[in-house]
């Protein structure tokens, strides 16, 4: 049977008596549209009622096919507004001390933020031995959503030492970059820091936030930031989408000796 989805989409056959599933035929022929420039980075995909429509299929089929899409990276979802090709993953830097709109900006990318909470709480005892503070003394806790070209990629909750900034938590702009307002407000200026990237599941709430699905990877991302006398000022917990975003690093030998194995 001779099919096309979409004007974007080229013919193609879905073998109703093949053993391969037929969701997955689907997945593979959009996966080929997408390698071969068909559909290009930030397009729509065909939605799950055309494609339903369109092949006779049902519409858990179509969903399937789509969302197959989705967990292999090559297309991500805007709730309300439909699902759309992947680009290419922006790049998590480890070989410089950056603030999230740094490196967004640095990849062409447009960054801002979504505010969720800005407030004085007790460290917990995470917190409290990364920043190295006694248990339950105060930090601002500052929760936010980051966002790159209108897509949520982050939900990032940072923890600060309140009496190394007094008045931030009454008085910090949304807009504004922490790092820009913690040198020009407190005279404080990120030296150096210390990250552990995990894979894992968001819980529910990041999820939402993130507009994936419960069970999408993310990387894990907890960070403790230093001046340059050592002292820890910053703790953050990151959820980064890993759809969006791939780990790139650089190793060099210290040693400078020639390696003369086979391996």
């Amino acid at each position: 049977m001779s099919i096309q989805v979409g004007c974007r989409v080229n013919a193609a056959t879905l073998d109703r008596h093949s053993v391969v599933p037929l969701y997955y035929q689907i997945q593979q022929h959009l996966l080929e549209q997408v390698r071969s420039g068909a559909l290009k980075a930030g397009e729509p995909v065909p939605s799950e009622q055309e494609i339903a429509a369109r092949l006779g299929v049902s519409r858990m089929t179509a969903r399937q096919a789509v969302k197959s899409l989705c967990h292999l990276g090559v297309a991500y979802s805007q709730r309300g507004k439909g699902t759309f090709v992947s680009g290419t993953k922006l790049e998590k830097n480890f070989r410089q001390v950056l603030s999230f709109s740094e490196e967004m900006a640095a990849r062409g990318t447009q960054p801002r933020s979504r505010l969720l909470a800005c407030g004085r709480v007790p460290a917990d005892p995470e917190t409290a031995c990364a920043l190295r503070l006694p248990a339950g003394k105060e930090v601002i806790r500052l929760r936010r959503v980051r966002i790159a070209d209108d897509s949520p990629v982050c939900v990032e909750c940072t923890y600060l030492p309140a009496r190394l900034c007094p008045g931030l938590a009454e008085t910090f702009e949304p807009k504004a970059s922490l790092y820009k307002t913690l040198w020009e407000r407190f005279g404080i200026r990120i030296h150096a820091a210390d990250e552990v990237v995990e894979v894992g599941l968001p819980n529910a709430e990041a999820a939402k936030l993130l507009r994936i699905a419960k069970g999408s990877p993310v990387f894990l991302i907890t960070r403790t930031s230093y001046v340059q006398d050592g002292q820890p000022v910053e703790f953050v917990k990151s959820t980064y989408r890993g759809d969006r975003f791939k780990i790139v690093n650089r190793l060099t030998r210290q040693d400078g000796r020639n390696f003369r194995g086979r391996n």
